[in-house]
């Protein structure tokens, strides 16, 4: 987890702000504190690495629109709603728009610990990803337009024989072209140059 995570803590009560800012720090994590949604959404242009704690229910903004306006700026960040008993509909409805989990009210400091602990490493996982596609991208968008038809058939899982005769060029050229495409997408072996491939396709269609 990165010592340069921060917890964003949004709800407009006073004491629960500073009590989990408390607990937070406590416990050696970053935290910066907001009285309302529309505070964070003005003051904040980039979380960064972060994970987002607000309460469901806020005048203003309410946990519900906090997340579809942070979903509408590309935040792509994990966010933990605390709900009351009788919202639990809305925190359920909070996690259909993106929220990754919810705390009823009381709940366990260890617990409340723990989501947040959760909450980051699955930022952490996120930004790994992020990063791993866009080097991706790039090297695919390297390749010549033949490097490309060439990986694309073997992500097929065509032969280079099979190559050779779908694109009309010998079997010597494929391998060549095989050979670039290997250098350019800095894949180790052909079974990793697939799942950078299919990778960037499952991506793209999600």
């Amino acid at each position: 987890m990165s010592s340069g995570a921060v917890v964003y803590v949004v709800d407009d009560d006073v004491g629960v702000r500073k009590a989990l800012s408390f607990l937070l720090v406590s416990a050696g994590l970053n935290v910066r504190l907001y009285e309302s949604a529309n505070s964070f959404l003005r003051e904040v242009p980039d979380p960064g690495r972060c994970c987002i704690v607000t309460d469901v229910r806020m005048p203003g903004i309410d946990g519900l629109e906090f997340i579809r306006r942070l979903n509408e700026r590309g935040f792509n960040v994990p966010i933990i709603v605390m709900t009351g008993h009788a919202d639990i509909p809305l925190a359920v409805e909070a996690m259909k728009a993106g929220a990754i989990d919810f705390l009823e009210k009381p709940f366990r400091e260890d617990r409340f610990l723990e989501v947040v602990r959760f909450a980051l490493v699955c930022d952490e996982k996120s930004v790994r990803r992020s990063q791993e596609l866009l080097k991706t991208q790039a090297r695919l968008q390297s390749l010549s337009q033949r490097e490309r038809q060439v990986l694309d058939c073997l992500v097929e899982g065509k032969a280079n024989k099979a190559i050779a005769h779908e694109l009309n060029i010998s079997i010597r050229t494929v391998e060549i072209h095989r050979s670039n495409v290997m250098a350019k997408m800095e894949a180790r072996s052909l079974s990793e140059l697939i799942r950078m491939a299919l990778f960037v396709e499952a991506v793209t269609i999600n």
